[in-house]
């Protein structure tokens, strides 16, 4: 049986995505054409673990692991805006939305479901985690000055603050690329109930 790709992330809402609809198109019109693979509104998320390659079987053990990071874990609110790039403006390589959320419950949230993928044979994420929704990614083939010209825009581009999020669920979720993209079916749901 095929590995399932999974991983484990707080859904938004759909005002929400509407708002990143509009920053993509706004920032695509003044990129260079074909420079940047836009991620579809729809599917964007704010990612807490990517697991990757997963058997099948290991799905309710995961479940299970994260029920109980569910009940004890506190809801929050999280503040969208700003934009970035990593690694940096001078090489973008994802263009993103950043978040915010000062009274640690997110942290908090992200180290748990890490320690509990952690025990199930996962390994750490090696970089510290930076909050935020990817809204695409630069293409392998773009030249320097393109690359370039994409962090300027972004840069430039003052956005504020997009709105505010209630975070009290997070989910686990199965990514199948396609030629048009990812396309994500969420497997459990969990509430936060601490």
């Amino acid at each position: 049986m095929e590995p399932l790709r999974l991983f484990i992330a707080i859904p938004l809402p759909e005002p929400l995505l509407r708002q990143m609809a509009q920053v993509q198109r706004a920032l695509e019109k003044q990129m260079p054409a074909g420079s940047v693979r836009w991620v579809n509104p729809e599917g964007i998320h704010l990612t807490l673990k990517f697991l990757g390659d997963t058997p099948e079987g290991k799905v309710p053990a995961i479940r299970d692991a994260l029920a109980a990071v569910a009940r004890r874990a506190v809801p929050c609110t999280f503040t969208v805006g700003d934009l970035g790039c990593f690694p940096n403006l001078r090489r973008p390589r994802v263009v993103w939305v950043g978040v915010q959320e000062p009274g640690g419950q997110l942290q908090a949230l992200q180290e748990a479901v890490e320690s509990a993928m952690v025990s199930l044979g996962y390994p750490r994420e090696g970089r510290k985690f930076s909050p935020h929704l990817t809204l695409g990614r630069v293409r392998d083939s773009v030249p320097s000055r393109d690359a370039a010209r994409i962090g300027e825009v972004v840069g430039a581009t003052a956005l504020g603050t997009l709105g505010e999020v209630r975070a009290d669920s997070f989910a686990l979720i199965r990514s199948v690329l396609k030629p048009t993209g990812a396309e994500y079916t969420p497997l459990a749901e969990f509430r936060l109930e601490g």
